[in-house]
């Protein structure tokens, strides 16, 4: 007969330790809950900071959305554009194909990187797939050296 005992450890084992692990979330400040395909900066073509204030508005200096071209704030997913001198028009920066954040506005055209959509920056339509729906549209509203902008950006 032997005297060696065999101990039966309690708890979890290394593999359910690190499946656990592997759902956990972190939150970061600053991080937004969609995905980007594309990894550029957040403005579009000309310099310029936006900035949220908590409410849902999203103010972004009028000086970086040039006329025909547009500001992208990819930090909050939000696109201005100003097709026309004086006229400034905001949309949700998440293109609708699958997901990615739009790259880049210039001769009133929004483009998505990551597939070739094309939006109009006048009022966010399809100009060329392989999106088939619009950006969604937010309110643009200037606001001294400003345009803020409010509305649902996901």
């Amino acid at each position: 007969m032997s005297d060696h005992v065999e101990v039966e450890e309690s708890g979890p084992d290394r593999r359910s330790v690190m499946k656990a692990a592997a759902l956990v979330v972190v939150p970061v400040a600053g991080v937004g809950a969609v995905a980007a395909c594309s990894s550029s900066s957040s403005s579009s073509s000309s310099g310029g900071s936006s900035s949220g204030n908590g409410n849902g508005t999203v103010a972004v200096p009028s000086s970086s959305v040039p006329v025909g071209g547009g500001y992208i704030d990819k930090s909050n997913n939000v696109v201005v554009t100003q097709p026309q001198a004086g006229v400034f028009k905001a949309f949700t920066a998440v293109c609708t194909h699958q997901g990615c954040t739009v790259g880049g506005v210039t001769n009133n055209r929004i483009v998505c990187p990551c597939h070739g959509s094309v939006f109009s920056a006048q009022d966010g339509s399809v100009l060329n797939g392989p999106a088939a729906s619009p950006l969604a549209a937010m309110t643009a509203k200037v606001n001294g050296a400003n345009v803020d902008v409010t509305g649902s950006s996901s």
